[in-house]
């Protein structure tokens, strides 16, 4: 039986909806999962108008309606007036008040089991914040509407290679404060058993340093020393097979060479702009931790290409066959 998936409207001022109309015109997506699009329908056309592509749905108005029989693609119409006025390529507390709207549904979905995964189109966090997110980020916001305790975290993925992250939306200046052993051995309890959900039998993990040169010796400051060294010798005695720290700088070498499956970096751009070298046309952003996958392309709403019919999909569908494959495998592994 496949797994259902709910598929979010993006922020309407970006790709999103070209993204969308794009993902669901492939034969691959479709046979992957039955899938439940949650979006105002005007957006919803228009995608498919600035993609070129006839997608056939089938409208429902309630989410116990979905019917996937057929193998139709059900789209749950969430109407939204002042959306459809928005104008590309502008951030627009409108187009974040839809995403919140439309993301939030399909937590719910996830959340009463009504759906087993949910793959989003590009958000975009200013518009989202003036329209009242007030967490940190879309993967805090939705733990917090799931009612989720434990950690929630992004991960990044590229062609096979992972990088979580111990902080994220955070200014720099607090990274440093805000590292304990007790959240770094999170961060790794977390990366091994999402990556046993995407089918790592035995996920090898590579820790990183704070500091250039892994803090040579105390040298360069003692994070290395005295928290994050303790906390994989702890992150090891849960027999998780992980190892650092490691020097930033070779790292990500280390995991591009397949000596490790993932990398966790203790800060945002560390692990960011590492990954996303190596393959930013491929990335993945898999949002882990809630009682479901949660994935999305990893690049933003690009408003520099809006409505050219430039946006390239391959980060889109493979978020999507992420979520689908992560959904399978946490079926079969409860079962």
């Amino acid at each position: 039986m496949k797994p259902k998936i709910a598929v979010v409207q993006g922020d309407a001022t970006g790709i999103g909806p070209e993204l969308m109309a794009k993902l669901l015109a492939h034969a691959e997506v479709r046979e992957a999962a039955d899938i439940l699009v949650l979006s105002d329908r005007g957006v919803f056309e228009a995608g498919c108008a600035v993609a070129g592509e006839d997608i056939p749905v089938r409208p429902v108005s309630a989410p116990e309606e979905a019917d996937w029989s057929e193998g139709d693609i059900n789209l749950l119409d969430l109407p939204d007036e002042a959306v459809r006025d928005v104008a590309p390529g502008v951030v627009s507390a409108a187009a974040g008040k839809a995403v919140l709207n439309c993301f939030g549904k399909a937590l719910d979905l996830c959340k009463a089991g009504l759906t087993d995964g949910l793959c989003f189109m590009p958000f975009n966090k200013e518009a989202m914040h003036l329209a009242g997110l007030g967490e940190e980020d879309e993967s805090q916001w939705a733990r917090v509407r799931v009612g989720e305790r434990s950690r929630v975290s992004e991960f990044n993925v590229i062609d096979g290679m992972w990088n979580a992250r111990v902080t994220s939306h955070v200014p720099l200046r607090e990274v440093a404060e805000r590292l304990s052993q007790e959240e770094i051995v999170a961060s790794v309890k977390l990366a091994d058993r999402t990556l046993k959900e995407a089918g790592f039998a035995r996920p090898k993990i590579a820790v990183a340093a704070l500091n250039p040169h892994a803090g040579d010796g105390g040298k360069i400051g003692r994070e290395e020393i005295e928290i994050i060294a303790p906390a994989v010798e702890r992150a090891r005695a849960l027999q998780i097979a992980c190892d650092g720290p490691f020097p930033s700088d070779t790292l990500y070498i280390k995991v591009r060479d397949g000596d490790y499956d993932c990398a966790v970096s203790m800060y945002h751009d560390q692990g960011q702009i590492a990954i996303k070298l190596l393959g930013f046309h491929m990335g993945v952003s898999v949002l882990s931790g809630l009682p479901f996958p949660m994935t999305t392309p990893a690049h933003g709403t690009a408003f520099d290409i809006v409505g050219r019919n430039r946006a390239n999909v391959e980060p889109t569908r493979r978020a999507f066959m992420m979520c689908a494959r992560m959904a399978a495998n946490r079926r079969d592994r409860a079962a």
